[in-house]
């Protein structure tokens, strides 16, 4: 491909509701959409979905709209790459970390192949691991802490989820918010025989909260999502041999050199995969690789992005070591009917299906330019 023109666009869609996690809260999703043209007319789209404050990673909006516009799109307009993973060896190069910043064009650049080919994501990344794609994927909803901080909120919303056909609950937690909300979606679940999980985006400490750790082990659960702080490899290989609860890493894991290191240390083998904090589809090819000779279980989470970067998701969702439901959820969950730029849609059984065409087949163009404006670099 030889990508001759980058458009920039700042998105912002709304939130219906806050969004609380341990760290934050985000009322609306403000993320950078990144267009990339070929010369024969072809166009990609991507998404950089950092949030606006480092409460869930170092990286910013404003530190990938910079990285973006001064390093990243210089290194691919102009050029020609062979494939996009050359794309991102080009990014990479002279630059650490920053995957939010970099996943914005390398997906981009996914979608411009998929657009060249006449196909979706999924079928190309599925080619490029040799494997074949689900034509849908389940879906669990991520159920934030309640802004009320009422325990009957919580079972209320997981009551709505459940009239909804999700296939997994998952509630945010954190210390002073676990045993009381885990109740509260038991509550609500009753004799449902659906996963629950908690995801503490990195709110414990060990062991000072082992007797909370300890209690959600208890608790009859699917997994422990990111209990612990990011960079607490050797405590969490030691967490994940303590407690019978099988412990998933989300934040932790941006890389697959971070894989790596897990699987020397034989730490946690439930893995969420965030397209966006890898750096993009080739990292998360890369992972999966090493999560096959680990044996690792994968599922893929959400930030939650706009429906553009939500086609890289459903792309990795498909694939087959993705055993559990995603974090993949429909567009009015988040924004309300209309609101979306790729109406997400969800199945009375709790299913998505992974679409067949590139992002530019998808998207709506008056949504799109009703919730954009374009950045001049």
């Amino acid at each position: 491909m030889r990508i001759v023109r980058a458009e920039l666009f700042e998105l912002t869609i709304p939130l219906i509701e806050p969004f609380i996690i341990s760290g934050g809260r985000i009322d609306a999703r403000r993320s950078l959409i990144i267009a990339l043209h070929d010369d024969a007319g072809h166009v990609g789209y991507g998404e950089s979905p950092p949030f606006e404050l480092p409460f869930y990673s170092e990286e910013t909006l404003a530190s990938a709209r910079d990285l973006i516009t001064r390093v990243l799109v210089p290194r691919v307009v102009g050029k020609e790459f062979a494939s996009p993973a050359a794309v991102d060896a080009a990014l990479h190069e002279g630059v650490r970390g920053n995957p939010f910043a970099r996943a914005g064009i390398e997906t981009a650049a996914w979608d411009l192949e998929a657009h060249r080919r006449g196909i979706g994501l999924g079928q190309l990344v599925a080619a490029q691991l040799g494997v074949t794609p689900a034509a849908s994927v389940a879906c669990g909803v991520a159920l934030g802490i309640p802004d009320d901080g009422k325990p009957d909120t919580l079972t209320r919303r997981v009551y709505a989820a459940l009239e909804q056909g999700y296939r997994r609950v998952k509630i945010k937690v954190m210390p002073g918010w676990d045993a009381v909300a885990v109740s509260a979606a038991r509550v609500a679940m009753g004799a449902v025989e659906l996963p629950l999980t908690v995801d503490a985006n990195g709110a414990y400490a060990w062991p000072v909260h082992e007797n909370s750790l300890r209690a959600l082990d208890d608790a009859g659960l699917l997994y422990i999502e990111q209990p612990l702080a990011p960079d607490e490899l050797v405590a969490y290989a030691a967490l994940s041999r303590t407690l019978h609860t099988p412990v998933c890493l989300d934040e932790t894991l941006t890389s697959a050199t971070i894989a790596r290191q897990v699987m020397e240390l034989e730490g946690p083998r439930v893995w969420n995969i965030k397209v966006h904090r890898v750096g993009g589809l080739a990292e998360v090819c890369r992972i999966y690789q090493l999560a096959a000779r680990y044996g690792a279980d994968l599922w893929v989470g959400t930030m939650p992005e706009s429906g553009i970067g939500s086609q890289a998701a459903l792309a990795v969702a498909g694939l087959p070591l993705c055993v559990y439901p995603s974090d993949l959820e429909p567009s009015a969950r988040w924004y309300g009917r209309d609101a979306d730029v790729i109406k997400l849609s969800m199945s009375k059984d709790g299913r998505m299906a992974v679409p067949g065409v590139s992002v530019a087949r998808l998207l709506d163009v008056g949504r799109f330019r009703a919730a954009t404006r374009p950045v001049v670099p």
